[in-house]
């Protein structure tokens, strides 16, 4: 006895006393409508022209709200709509505080996030908040010799010969240094400072001096400012990289702490979203949630990615050809379930401006894309629709580079192309000419719309729509962390998985390969009922469950244990 006592000493001693004042950082709770929403993403660009200019608007989006209603949705996410110089589509801010004169003015998007809460959905905007466009008056007060407010703003060498790293920009300024960027050589990084800095490098300043702590400020004032206009939440564009040189992210953390805090004492219905790519991560530094998407891990390129679109491979699972295999993202997506416990949520999303569409090279029939949506609406993650997806808009290759869309692995334009309302000329978007759309029209005679998919029950719309409800009043498809892989195998289908509460279970079947697949759960079960079957049955044996599914095929069943 005594010895066990004294091993629990040392335990003790070892592992819970220097974690002693490390506890994890309490945040007040994340508001209850966040769990029960499904979010939907505008690019404000090509979502709905009003004025005529063949680029989508604020009006456009508040004429489409009914629909997005219809639909199911409970919040948007709008790409950048604040002035710019639209190098990178907006993600070049030249006035944080000002709508863009292309989308609008200030008092239309306070009237859309008034109309939206008549309709009892939320309105989210994109906040950039790594980097400015190098025409903001901030950076062109800081790129002036004379010391002034905005010096240290941005992050300067001391000698404009000196490039101590790829990211830092030379060129012909008053002032005599070069500034780091973040992307494009348009987008110079606002100053946070570095986490380690260099004493032997002056322009790497601490978290704490003037010119970061200055810009943290500024930061808090800009989500001020929209959110006492009636916004109701940001998403963080790369909200891991304000900080640099920050390898634990630690002082990263401490930023999103003290924002985090703030904002939820003025704003406590409000929701902070991350794009970071690591959901255990923002969800520590404070987030409310993240997505897993093609940063960060392959859990989302190696189920989806196939050899057309902004990122190609050779292989994904949701592929005809039926060689990948769904284990990288389920042992990531369990990962991260786990370790986020209660504290936050995942997203999974359809897609996003920045990569392509379930759409893309030859997963392009209407049971391929069910299959997927299936998929992406039965996750215990917070559904996100990418604009067009519920129709199944696809990815549209050889498109040109559109305002900064061409990365070197491929162009994001093909996922950008404008909204299909109906099966007109213009297909609804704009009344402007064809050669004056932001982008052009997905030029297939038979290419997918919202009118003609509202009128037939078989249509995709229609499937995501039916499913969305099923999800919203089944309390077992809730974003508890209640899933658990029956088949998940590595090169092998279908997928199988259970969602479950203390009442009711769900298998759910997934094939997206053109073959036929079988496989045995082992359980002691007494009934199956399907609820949203296509080509896919479950019998009940002596052992478990015999489940055989048909190429593209796809099953939703309760299931009743013994």
């Amino acid at each position: 006895m005594k010895k066990r006592y004294l091993l629990g000493f040392l335990i003790t001693v070892i592992f819970v006393l220097p974690s002693f004042g490390k506890q994890k950082q309490k945040f007040k709770p994340i508001p209850s409508w966040v769990s029960t929403s499904t979010f939907y993403q505008i690019y404000p660009q090509s979502f709905q022209d009003t004025d005529g200019d063949g680029i989508g608007d604020i009006q456009g989006i508040i004429d489409r709200l009914d629909y997005l209603k219809w639909l199911g949705i409970d919040a948007l996410w709008l790409n950048p709509c604040f002035e710019s110089e639209f190098k990178d589509a907006g993600y070049d801010v030249t006035d944080y505080y000002k709508v863009a004169s292309r989308y609008g003015t200030n008092a239309d998007i306070q009237r859309l996030f008034a109309e939206a809460k008549k309709r009892n959905m939320r309105v989210c905007l994109d906040l950039v908040a790594g980097h400015t466009s190098d025409k903001h008056p901030w950076f062109l007060e800081s790129k002036k010799n004379s010391k002034n407010e905005f010096s240290d703003r941005y992050i300067w060498t001391n000698d404009s010969t000196l490039r101590p790293e790829p990211k830092f920009v030379s060129g012909n300024y008053e002032r005599n240094g070069s500034y780091r960027k973040n992307f494009f050589d348009c987008q110079p990084a606002l100053n946070f400072g570095y986490a380690n800095p260099d004493k032997n490098k002056e322009w790497e300043q601490s978290t704490s001096a003037v010119g970061p702590q200055a810009t943290r400020k500024e930061l808090m004032n800009i989500i001020d400012y929209w959110m006492e206009m009636g916004a109701d939440g940001f998403r963080v564009d790369m909200a891991h990289s304000l900080i640099k040189n920050d390898t634990d992210f630690a002082e990263t953390n401490k930023l999103w702490h003290e924002i985090r805090t703030h904002f939820q004492d003025k704003f406590p219905e409000g929701v902070l979203i991350a794009e970071w790519g690591n959901p255990a991560k923002s969800v520590k530094a404070g987030f409310m949630f993240d997505f897993i998407i093609h940063i960060g891990s392959s859990a989302y390129s190696s189920m989806f990615f196939n050899n057309i679109g902004t990122y190609t491979r050779d292989v994904c699972y949701f592929s005809l050809e039926g060689t990948g295999t769904p284990t990288k993202f389920k042992n990531y997506y369990i990962e991260q379930l786990e370790e986020i416990g209660d504290d936050g949520f995942t997203c999974y999303p359809t897609a996003n401006h920045d990569f392509q569409r379930p759409n893309s090279g030859n997963r392009n029939t209407v049971e391929q894309l069910k299959v997927a949506m299936t998929f992406f609406l039965t996750l215990p993650s917070i559904p996100l629709i990418y604009y067009g997806d519920e129709i199944g808009m696809k990815y549209i290759p050889g498109l040109p580079d559109k305002e900064g869309s061409m990365l070197k692995k491929g162009n994001r334009a093909g996922t950008r192309t404008p909204m299909q309302w109906d099966s007109s000329v213009k297909a609804g978007f704009s009344t402007a000419t064809l050669d004056d759309f932001y982008l052009p029209l997905d030029p297939d005679e038979f290419r997918p719309n919202v009118e003609d998919q509202k009128n037939n029950p078989t249509s995709l719309l229609n499937f995501t729509r039916n499913l969305l409800h099923f999800r919203k009043t089944t309390d077992a498809f809730s974003l508890n962390n209640n899933i658990e892989f029956l088949y998940a195998e590595e090169n092998s289908y279908p997928l199988v998985y259970k969602r479950f509460n203390q009442k009711e279970e769900y298998c759910v079947v997934l094939n997206p390969s053109g073959k036929r697949q079988t496989t045995f759960v082992a359980g002691n079960y007494k009934k199956v009922t399907p609820i949203l079957v296509e080509r896919c049955r479950i019998e009940v044996g002596v052992r478990g469950l015999n489940i055989s599914s048909d190429g593209v095929s796809y099953g939703i069943f309760k299931i009743e244990k013994e």
